[in-house]
């Protein structure tokens, strides 16, 4: 996987080389040559510009402090625009080496020193620094300096005095210390360290992590000495970081405690994005588009030919997490994209199940709905957790019964509770049975199946009839027949619904007109499905199916009809 995000980073960031690496800059300040004259800043857009080639000093040399960039860096550093929280004196310092770097270029080009000499006019940089906090910027923007019209960051002659300047900063290697690069198979110099990946502090990081890294002394083992023992260039160890950073920043989706990056080996307009589907569409116009009909468009369009440049496409993906100051990767994925798109109409087809209210089915729900339906707080889901789930979409594979009983401990607490239902939880329940073998596919329906086979799914109905019954009868009357029962009858049915249904007669006797006569058909009719008795006890599964059938029957009563032609008289929506 880091060899693919190695030629990721070449592809996108052509001419990347050692000491020099994307950033992106948020502010262009103008500067004359005369520094008499007068400045000028441009704001770069709310999202900035990328400049794919800044100068960067090494990273491992910069964990010391009081260091910087050449030429760009934040403005905290470059102009002292400080945040209340920034330490003034750890600043004063690396403005300082700012500037004295600067100075030590200025022999390559003369506008060097002239950014030097307005740096160091604290009036002009009082300024600056007012003009821009008037305008919202923050302490940690990067801003390009440009003196009388050129970028010194791109002039030739800056470029070149900093590979000089940064090959004395990079402690020489025995020269017999040659090794084949794990990402190129070049015979090369190792990196004895590989610069931190940015932006995992939210997911366990520190904010600037290691993916590769040996800092233990049984990593000396054959006189190797740190990324020795995972030799790769200087340069290929640079394009895999930052290949991994542009991603975290620029392609990330969230899943919990988790991120998911993700790449195509060709590029794609964002409504093609699969990944985007499965996680949720965010965009205005996006919101009210199933995600299952676009999956389907797209991949209708695929296979009649009309997209086979998009079909024939290659996806890479990893699940990531910060530990301990390094980048976890907890999976990775990659296949081709036509199936990627399958895989992703599937799983939305799978959870789609009928609305709470019985009319239609429930919306396509997002990733973060699914994952979050498992526990209280979505901030209690665990990474591991995250990236099963994310594997189990992408790849189509089971859903996990740890995860099946999990969404089914929410749901009974929901129903104890009296809780609104949760439709992506029973979304995922019946997903499960449906991709549990060909039964289940054939037997699980998005509504209710007056013919599924297993006597667990009926047993549930027949909860659910009651329920309403009760309803019917005597209104409102706080804890039902369901609050007080669904735990032990969705364990032992055999055990309480026989209870139940002799004290329904008491119920029946309280209604009038022929709602007597349609709740005693409808318990007939599920009476029948359990042949000679009902069971005595549900294992796991079954308390699944239980729970389906209770749901699918509650929806189809919620409706008012049935199969479009029996008209439930009783037409509350409770």
């Amino acid at each position: 996987m880091l060899h693919a995000l190695a030629e990721f980073a070449q592809a996108h960031f052509p001419g990347m080389e050692s000491g020099f690496g994307p950033v992106t800059l948020k502010w262009q300040i103008n500067l004359p040559r005369d520094t008499s004259g007068v400045w000028t800043i441009e704001p770069l857009g709310e999202v900035g510009l990328l400049h794919p080639t800044a100068p960067e000093y090494p990273a491992n040399l910069m964990q010391s402090g009081g260091r910087s960039h050449f030429l760009i860096d934040e403005l905290r550093t470059s102009i002292m625009l400080l945040d209340k929280k920034d330490e003034k004196q750890k600043y004063e310092s690396k403005n300082k080496f700012f500037i004295d770097l600067l100075r030590a270029a200025s022999a390559s080009h003369p506008d060097v020193s002239v950014l030097a000499s307005w740096l160091t006019m604290e009036s002009a940089m009082n300024d600056i620094r007012q003009w821009l906090l008037a305008r919202g910027a923050g302490s940690a923007d990067r801003a390009v300096f440009r003196v009388d019209g050129a970028d010194l960051s791109r002039v030739d002659e800056c470029r070149q005095w900093w590979r000089t300047y940064r090959t004395k900063l990079v402690p020489e290697t025995p020269k017999n210390r040659h090794m084949v690069c794990l990402l190129s198979g070049q015979d090369v110099t190792p990196a004895k360290t590989h610069e931190k990946v940015s932006g995992l502090k939210r997911f366990g990081g520190r904010g600037q992590d290691i993916v590769v890294g040996y800092d233990k002394p049984a990593f000396t083992s054959y006189g190797l000495d740190q990324n020795e023992n995972a030799a790769m260039s200087e340069h290929m160890a640079k394009c895999y970081v930052q290949g991994l950073n542009y991603l975290v920043q620029k392609q990330r989706k969230d899943i919990g405690n988790g991120a998911v990056v993700y790449w195509f080996k060709e590029s794609l307009p964002s409504e093609d994005d699969p990944f985007s589907m499965l996680y949720g569409m965010e965009a205005e116009e996006q919101k009210n588009v199933s995600a299952l009909a676009q999956a389907r468009k797209l991949l209708d369009a695929i296979r009649i030919g009309a997209r086979a440049k998009t079909g024939g496409n290659h996806y890479y993906g990893m699940t990531i997490s910060g530990a301990s100051g390094r980048v976890m990767g907890r999976d990775r994925m990659e296949g081709q994209f036509a199936q990627l798109v399958t895989n992703v109409e599937a799983w939305f087809a799978d959870l789609s199940i009928v609305h709470r209210d019985g009319r239609g089915f429930a919306p396509d729900p997002k990733f973060l709905a699914v994952g979050g339906s498992l526990v209280r707080k979505l901030k209690d889901l665990p990474p591991s957790t995250s990236a099963v789930l994310w594997r189990t979409a992408i790849a189509k594979l089971p859903v996990p019964q740890p995860l099946m009983v999990q969404a089914l401990d929410r749901f009974r607490s929901a129903i104890v509770k009296d809780e609104t239902f949760n439709h992506a939880r029973i979304g995922l329940i019946k997903a499960y049975f449906t991709r549990k073998s060909k039964e289940g596919k054939q037997h699980m329906k998005q509504h209710l199946n007056p013919d599924h086979p297993d006597p667990a799914y009926h047993c549930g109905r027949l909860l659910a009839i009651l329920a309403r019954l009760q309803h019917a009868a005597l209104g409102d009357v706080g804890a039902g027949v369901v609050q007080r029962f669904y735990s032990a009858t969705s364990t032992a049915p055999g055990l309480t619904l026989g209870r139940l249904v002799s004290n329904a007669r008491n119920h029946l006797g309280k209604l009038e007109g022929g709602l007597t006569y349609w709740y005693e058909q409808q318990i007939a009719d599920v009476m029948i499905r359990f042949g000679d008795n009902i069971p005595r006890t549900l294992d796991l599964e079954g308390q699944g199916l239980f729970a389906l059938g209770y749901y699918q029957q509650l929806a189809s009563l919620r409706a008012g009809k049935k199969d479009g032609k029996d008209t439930n008289p009783n037409g509350d929506q409770s």
